[in-house]
């Protein structure tokens, strides 16, 4: 909804200036069809070379997910910690050994199935179970595990940037195909150089609406959509690294309670539940 509104007030802003001005829409709205095939159909095909097919479908898969709400959030947090809890409240009642059947079959796990939001996430099932898979076996210690930790969260983060790279480039190239659309209008008018100067003129305004919505499409729409994907790729990152730091915690014996209040001082502060919220919200799911 905010990407939409966005959106509205930057180009209701602008073409309504423009307008207020005594600007001639039409002219911009003459020239828009062919300008924006000759820069977005330039720009994408620059776009399809510049870009491993792996890369192209992170991008397509990424851009639905920038028009959704905030998908990680304090209440989101609150179930994963509440559900850290519990695994690693009943490994040290019950000891580690207790927990191998919900790590091997997490679906089937009355655990992790009493959280269907972060319960039914793939990545975070697969990163919580792979580690506490290792935690099971013993045969790594706490450093060992928290640097491969850190090398996964890196794998992760970096595929997850690619398409906000990908964007980058693509809003860094749009106003230069803005400018070769305007080169091409300029080679068009001195070309009929003999018609009347109001003939002219329509044809350099034309000329120059290339560079216009070049630089428009790059900073009005492509960068902002960049800028917004990273900042969700960062807090798919800050969820990683919450559950890392809780199960490292655990690892080096702190009880359950504490440990999930190492995870929860990771958080950002916007999103970070407080002290007594989570424990309420742990005692509410025990």
């Amino acid at each position: 909804m905010f990407v939409i509104i966005g959106y509205v007030v930057c180009l209701g802003c602008i073409f309504g200036v423009y307008i207020a001005h005594g600007g001639n829409i039409h002219v911009i709205l003459h020239a828009l069809p062919f300008e924006m095939i000759t820069i977005f159909g330039g720009a994408m095909g620059a776009f399809v070379v510049n870009n491993q097919p792996k890369v192209l479908k992170a991008v397509l898969k990424s851009l639905p997910d920038v028009f959704k709400g905030a998908k990680y959030t304090k209440a989101r947090y609150m179930e994963l910690l509440a559900m850290l809890y519990e695994i690693l409240q009943k490994a040290r009642k019950e000891g580690l050994m207790a927990i191998e059947k919900d790590v091997e079959s997490p679906h089937d796990s009355p655990i992790f199935s009493k959280f269907p939001t972060v319960g039914h996430d793939h990545h975070v099932i697969e990163f919580t179970t792979d580690y506490l898979r290792m935690m099971v076996s013993g045969n790594l210690n706490a450093h060992e595990i928290e640097a491969l930790m850190d090398s996964e969260i890196d794998t992760h983060h970096a595929e997850a940037h690619a398409p906000v790279a990908a964007l980058a480039r693509l809003a860094g190239a749009l106003p230069a195909f803005g400018i070769v659309a305007a080169v091409l209008g300029v080679v068009n008018t001195m070309g009929s150089v003999g018609q009347p100067p109001a003939v002219l003129g329509g044809m350099i305004g034309s000329a120059l609406v290339g560079t216009f919505l070049g630089i428009l499409l790059a900073y009005g729409v492509m960068e902002p959509l960049g800028g917004l994907l990273e900042q969700k790729t960062e807090d798919a990152a800050k969820e990683l690294q919450c559950i890392k730091t809780t199960l490292l915690a655990s690892m080096q014996g702190y009880n359950p309670t504490t440990a999930i209040e190492f995870g929860r001082k990771v958080l950002f502060s916007t999103d970070r539940p407080s002290f007594s919220e989570l424990e309420n919200h742990v005692r509410g799911k025990k």
